[in-house]
């Protein structure tokens, strides 16, 4: 597949994020709950997360913001549903390695979040991208 059908491909898999968000939405009842914003842009997150057993059991979001920010989100809380807190906190040190250019390893099992990795070609961008992971680090290192 060529670079500018790969790149498409990715751009159809965020806007379908955007379009269609996965998980949007808030848990109730005794949630770990984490508001962040990126004033920047605009951009703001409310994460909720139901951590039984250090196992991330569900994760919605709610917010408002640009495309990328928002299917970011989306995609991430497809991607660490059923994962221990240990192995969402490494997926999000690798998401992070990829926004910033650097080698990474996003398994399989990860879902879309690879479709994100143009997004380090546009700093001014990166925020928005790693804003919900940012609340995911936040929010599970103060769990621990």
């Amino acid at each position: 597949m060529s670079f500018n059908n790969l790149d498409q491909l990715y751009r159809s898999v965020i806007m379908d994020h955007y379009k269609n968000p996965r998980n949007k939405g808030v848990i109730e009842d005794g949630a770990l709950t984490i508001d962040m914003n990126n004033p920047t842009c605009g951009d703001r997150i409310r994460l909720t997360l139901d951590i039984q057993d250090d196992v991330v059991r569900d994760a919605k979001f709610d917010g408002e913001g640009c495309s990328i920010s928002m299917s970011s989100a989306s995609m991430m809380t497809e991607a660490i549903k059923g994962k221990t807190i240990a192995e969402a906190l490494k997926m999000s040190d690798e998401f992070s390695k990829m926004m910033l250019g650097e080698d990474y390893e996003i398994d399989e099992d990860a879902g879309d979040i690879e479709a994100l990795s143009g997004v380090a070609k546009f700093p001014a961008r990166i925020k928005c991208a790693t804003l919900a992971w940012k609340a995911l680090e936040r929010g599970t290192k103060e769990e621990n």
